[in-house]
């Protein structure tokens, strides 16, 4: 099972053997939006993204690797810059492409354009 970026944060807490309450005492945030991170039903913002990865002695990277939320404002610029994009996430939603089908796709792309 893939582990969340709430699930990552906890256990690298769990870890540095801090409280909700104490961790949350240190980042200036209230331990019920730091649950709310932990849990998945919030997220937190760039800067207090930053703030745990320092308390927590890792990097913004290391943690953003576990936000599996969709980059929704990134892939509607991308698909109004470029119609094709657009044709092709539509095509995954309605369920038309799999999602498989298109990473093997992008794959096949990737090994086709290397010398």
């Amino acid at each position: 099972m893939v582990k969340t970026l709430g699930q990552r944060i906890r256990e690298l807490r769990d870890t540095a053997d801090l409280s909700l309450r104490e961790c949350a005492g240190r980042l200036e945030i209230s331990p019920a939006f730091l649950s709310d991170i932990e849990l998945g039903r919030r997220h937190p913002s760039d800067k207090v993204l930053a703030n745990i990865a320092k308390l927590l002695r890792t990097s913004t990277e290391e943690l953003r690797q576990y936000d599996t939320r969709p980059p929704v404002d990134e892939l509607r610029r991308r698909a109004a810059e470029n119609p094709t994009l657009g044709v092709l996430l539509r095509s995954i939603a309605d369920g038309k492409v799999s999602t498989e089908d298109a990473l093997r796709l992008i794959k096949k792309s990737d090994k086709d354009s290397k010398p």
